[in-house]
């Protein structure tokens, strides 16, 4: 398994080592020792999985109150995720990372505390898992703009065919 750092030192691409043959693959897809000796020393409490259509895009998602670290992957289909530090006084706040995700590079990314996290879904369908390091908590779910000018996020699907929930319709931008 190599764990490795993005433009966030805090935000970790985990690429598992797959092991193939004939009847298909195995990989580790939690092993809580070598997460450990990468640096993800979080206890993960709660598993969701979310099947979004095509062009779906949902973020970008916080928690002000129980504030979660997330480990995410994707089990079937393509999304592109995104990351961006809403920190403040980080020298990288207001910064994004784009990642594939997908079923066929099995890749998963750590995002801790402290920053925003979505994804848009760019195969037909996409079954999307996070473990959590806290329970969901409503009430402390905080959002910021899909497509606030200042982050400027560059999604790789029309904006205009975006799929997306009521609430991340009216997500308040970053400076907000």
């Amino acid at each position: 398994m190599q764990i490795k750092p993005t433009l966030f030192p805090e935000v970790l691409l985990i690429k598992p080592r797959l092991f193939e043959d004939s009847r298909g693959f195995f990989y580790e897809s939690f092993n809580q020792e070598q997460y450990k000796a990468g640096g993800i020393t979080k206890n993960f409490v709660q598993d969701n999985i979310s099947r979004s259509i095509k062009n779906t895009l949902r973020g970008m998602h916080y928690q002000i109150d129980k504030p979660q670290a997330k480990l995410v992957s994707v089990t079937s289909g393509e999304v592109f995720d995104v990351v961006v530090d809403i920190r403040k006084g980080s020298p990288t706040f207001g910064k994004w990372v784009g990642q594939i995700l997908s079923d066929k590079n099995h890749c998963q990314l750590y995002i801790p505390e402290g920053f925003a996290h979505g994804f848009c879904v760019l195969s037909d369908t996409a079954d999307f898992m996070y473990k959590c390091t806290d329970y969901y908590y409503p009430q402390g779910e905080r959002g910021i703009r899909f497509d606030d000018p200042d982050v400027n996020i560059q999604w790789p699907i029309e904006l205009s065919k975006a799929i997306l929930s009521d609430k991340d319709k009216v997500y308040p931008r970053l400076k907000s």
